[in-house]
């Protein structure tokens, strides 16, 4: 077990400290990564296998600890319940560059689990965690094919800078994560704000640079501590069963996947008639027949090796005769449908999406400003107006199963989806709304992120919301055979299944929005991920021209149920006034004219309605509450009370002043019933406003030029 040892590596001319053995001395291993005031604990551990599964039973969870940050949890409970999206997906931001590199014949349980306990605004976790995890895996002698670094890469201005702040994040055009191993680039993960794709390459390539320095810098510690990486051999397999299944099913499944007129549900039932077929055989044989043996110990060994065999064929027809098992060149798209208005009016917009079997329908819902999600995470965004929400329900894929929350796939795929749309949406200012877009998807074969992303930008168009550029989206696959590489384009299910990468990208015609790319493999140069990138433009490009035929520019007209909002801009000091004492002034508004009321710390006040009419009536009420009045202003009013003094008369909505009774007439007046009734329509000026804020009026000395305007401009508020 390792005693308390302190490392100090530098990247980009940044120290990151790292304490071996100092917590969790239990855990296989564990490291604690400090960076300026940011502290991440990362411990990796392994135990033993479980029978029966065909899987590597890797477990990744990210917790934060609102402690991190001085601040203690809202709730009942006071304490962390469910973790919030941003941690689960620096849960996936860990996973993915971490699993490939792990043997894939390996059954034991492993658990990588990352903690911040301090957190520094300046300093995000997320790629300390994931250096962090190859370090505590490699601590704790866990056979891995690493080590494996990442960064994040922004771009400020014209300049590249590694591992940017979160201010930095907020005011570049780009926000990269770049993760890699030995043998090449492993994951890349972006938003970037319609950047093109040479900037995106270099970027990449940019980032794997420091990458290879921490790599090394993990081999250098290891060699201090005298640590060697561990490479366990791989358990021998008796070949029997799989020669017996290549036999019998090659000439077949080769036939099969040569049937390019076959839709997915007869390939899939043509390839389980044959794995059925060689199932009849191996019944036959003896009891000790070795086959026969290997298949009753093992229910799910002629499953894996079947679909060890369908792998090898797809590939190789794909490596050798560059075509693909639906007839498609690599480079061709499948078939697009798109739609708008599906569903009424009632709904805010809506867009459908068929890219192939791939069918995807996003729904936009437009809310006011208190329909911002309020996030309780150490993420700095205190709220978020925009938010983005992928389901996958079983009868997509033609499958029964129980219907749970959303589990990690969803969340990363609306994730990215709603990176990839950010860039184009309209600002606060332009756009008031809180725009929330659910993407069901209907039917999956492959894509359906990229589905999301299109069909949204569909249902956004269609919603009226005055986008930048419609964005559009493709997944790019790869088969690598040795030295042979082909890169496709619009992988389709069985594709991805089978295929060593999911790369997926989202832009405008200006360039690129989102990325997110994942590997099967160990890693792969940046020629191949260049290429990638580029061969995925002109497939963007054609499903973009099949979008704009279907809708080329967002809707000038909202949904007639979707909220109309007016905004006003009043002083902050005022704020108090329009809210009153207990929330009474504010909910009086809302009561009296059925509209919603928001109010922000800056004095933005955003009013809400379904009926435009209600919001304008809202609105012109806090404009009167907050208008400042002065002396020789005339306005045309209403009397409002009657006291023996004099009368009371509104002059603007919600504020009022009286009007003495000997500012009545030129004339003395016995009682003011004599002159004055409530509901009275009066011309008013301002006397005076006294030191307390009281306004006083007078009916006395108005021009008539002065009346007759005053009522102009009350007959046009009104």
């Amino acid at each position: 077990m390792l005693e308390d040892v302190e490392k100090i590596i530098s990247v980009d001319g940044r120290k990151i400290q790292l304490q071996l053995g100092l917590l969790a001395p239990q855990a296989g291993g564990s490291v604690l990564v400090k960076a300026e005031n940011t502290a991440i604990l990362i411990t990796s551990t392994r135990s033993g296998g479980r029978e029966g599964i065909d899987f590597l039973p890797l477990l990744v969870d990210y917790e934060e600890r609102l402690y991190a940050a001085g601040r203690i949890p809202g709730g009942f409970l006071r304490r962390e319940g469910r973790p919030p999206e941003k941690a689960t997906l620096t849960s996936r931001l860990i996973d993915r560059p971490m699993r490939p590199l792990f043997p894939q014949w390996m059954r034991d349980d492993i658990q990588i689990v990352a903690t911040t306990l301090s957190m520094d605004e300046r300093v995000p976790p997320d790629v300390l965690a994931v250096t962090g995890a190859s370090l505590a895996t490699l601590i704790a002698q866990i056979p891995f094919n690493g080590p494996m670094a990442a960064v994040r890469v922004g771009l400020v201005g014209d300049d590249f800078i590694i591992n940017p702040t979160y201010k930095e994040i907020e005011e570049g055009d780009l926000d990269l994560v770049v993760a890699g191993s030995p043998e090449g680039i492993i994951m890349v993960e972006a938003g970037a704000n319609q950047l093109p794709e040479q900037d995106i390459i270099e970027a990449i390539d940019f980032g794997y640079e420091v990458v290879r320095d921490l790599i090394q810098s993990q081999r250098d510690i290891l060699s201090d501590l005298g640590i060697e990486m561990v490479k366990e051999e791989e358990p021998e397999i008796d070949p029997t069963l799989e020669n017996f299944v290549r036999d019998q099913s090659s000439e077949s499944v080769k036939k099969i996947l040569a049937q390019f007129d076959f839709t997915k549900s007869q390939r899939d039932e043509a390839l389980d008639e044959v794995k059925a077929s060689i199932s009849a055989a191996i019944a036959e044989k003896p009891d000790d027949d070795p086959i026969a043996v290997a298949v009753s110990e093992n229910a799910k060994a002629l499953g894996k090796v079947f679909k060890s065999v369908t792998k090898k064929m797809m590939r190789q027809q794909i490596v050798d005769d560059k075509v693909r098992v639906d007839g498609r060149k690599l480079d061709e798209v499948r078939p697009i449908k798109c739609r708008t208005g599906v569903l009424p009016e009632r709904v805010h917009g809506t867009g459908l999406f068929q890219r192939g079997l791939t069918q995807v329908m996003s729904v936009v819902t437009l809310g006011t400003p208190g329909d911002a999600q309020i996030t309780d995470d150490l993420h700095p965004d205190e709220s978020k107006r925009y938010l983005h929400h992928y389901n996958f329900p079983p009868y997509s894929v033609g499958e029964t199963r129980p219907m749970r929350s959303p589990g990690r796939r969803e969340i990363g795929h609306g994730a990215l989806a709603e990176r990839a749309l950010i860039p184009v949406l309209p600002s606060k200012e332009e756009f008031p709304y809180v725009i929330r877009v659910v993407s069901e998807v209907l039917s999956s074969n492959g894509s359906t992120s990229m589905g999301s992303v299109c069909g949204s930008t569909l249902a956004l168009m269609d919603a009226g919301v005055p986008i930048l550029k419609p964005v559009s989206g493709a997944a790019m696959g790869l088969i690598k055979e040795g030295d042979e590489v082909r890169i496709l384009t619009d992988i389709q299910g069985i594709e991805d299944f089978l295929g060593d990468m999911d790369f997926k990208v989202a832009g405008t015609d200006k360039g690129i929005t989102a990325l997110q790319m994942d590997m099967k493999i160990a890693g792969l140069p940046m020629s191949i991920i260049s290429d990638a990138i580029n061969q995925a433009r002109p497939a963007r490009m054609h499903i973009l021209e099949k979008m704009v035929a279907a809708i080329d520019k967002p809707r000038e007209d909202l949904s007639p149920f979707a909220p109309r909002l007016l905004t006003l801009q009043i002083d902050p000091e005022l704020i108090g006034l329009v809210i009153g004492p207990g929330g009474k002034t504010i909910k009086g508004i809302t009561e009296q004219t059925g509209a919603k009321v928001d109010i922000e710390d800056s004095g933005l006040v955003t009013v809400s309605a379904v009926d435009g009419e209600k919001a304008k009536k809202a609105r012109s009420i806090i404009e009167g509450m907050t208008r400042k009045l002065s002396a020789g202003d005339v306005y045309a009013g209403r009397v409002t009370r009657i006291i023996p003094i004099g009368a009371f008369v509104e002059v603007l909505p919600g504020k009022e002043g009286m009007v003495h009774i000997s500012q009545i007439a030129d004339y003395r007046v016995g009682k003011v019933e004599d002159e004055l009734s409530v509901g009275d329509d009066v011309i008013v000026k301002v006397r005076e406003i006294d030191n307390k804020g009281r306004i006083n009026l007078t009916r006395l000395n108005i021009h008539p030029d002065e009346a007759a305007k005053a009522r102009e401009a009350a007959a046009a508020e009104s």
